[in-house]
């Protein structure tokens, strides 16, 4: 008797470890495709992102021949109308004609600004803002592409942070402080570089499975990396 229970409890622990294993696998199985998806997601993201930076700098070419004016805070109004077209269609077809649609706008509204940085300084300042914008986009999510850092414990914050700035520069767009231009810039210089981190952690953790609208926030913050570095090389070239 005794053996034939020692029997059934050995039975009963290798059905628990197989129990075991096949969950083990499972969840490994799970983990895989998980991965999968988020690779898939990221070439997309990346691919599309790169097509819009080339379509950005043909409108801002177009923007500096045709010798477009500066529009100030007027170019708001059709940035945050086709930012809420491309939230409303980022899961149909639609969504990628929006998504040109808006960094096309980006492109011709910073082209003044370049047309500016050239006549003044040449093309150096730009150059050089073009480097320093894809070395801090390299670096920052090659960080988080080896490291697998989860960084969705800083969503509140950034987007916070984002909000408090960007009403700061509203507000010193009518104040003229040079002070306070800094300091908004610089804050919105390191927010962007975090939203960048941010935005692919939360691509490679599952958080973001839409390459659109990951694209639109990784352009968006490489747009306001490009636009602080271009002026900042631009009055670095002063002195």
């Amino acid at each position: 008797m005794n053996d034939n229970k020692n029997i059934s409890k050995n039975d009963a622990v290798f059905m628990n470890s197989g129990g075991a294993s096949d969950a083990t696998f499972a969840a490994r199985d799970k983990r895989a495709q998980i991965s999968q998806e988020a690779s898939q997601v990221l070439r997309n993201t990346y691919a599309l992102l790169a097509l819009t930076i080339m379509f950005s700098a043909v409108t801002a070419s177009v923007s500096i021949a045709i010798g477009m004016p500066y529009m100030g805070l007027w170019t708001l109004l059709p940035y945050f109308a086709l930012l809420f077209a491309v939230a409303k269609t980022q899961n149909s077809a639609w969504g990628l004609l929006w998504v040109f649609a808006l960094t096309g706008w980006l492109g011709i509204t910073i082209g003044p600004i370049l047309s500016m940085v050239i006549g003044l300084r040449g093309y150096e300042p730009i150059f050089m803002a073009l480097v320093g914008t894809a070395a801090i986009f390299f670096t920052l999510s090659g960080y988080i592409l080896i490291t697998r850092k989860d960084l969705s414990f800083m969503t509140g914050f950034l987007f916070i942070g984002i909000l408090i700035a960007f009403l700061a520069g509203i507000a010193n767009y009518f104040l003229q402080i040079q002070g306070l231009y800094l300091a908004v810039s610089c804050v919105f210089l390191l927010l962007s570089s975090a939203l960048i981190m941010w935005q692919t952690s939360a691509i490679i953790h599952g958080g973001e499975r839409n390459y659109i609208a990951a694209t639109v926030t990784l352009y968006v913050m490489l747009y306001n990396i490009f636009s602080i570095l271009v002026t900042f090389f631009a009055s670095s070239s002063d002195d």
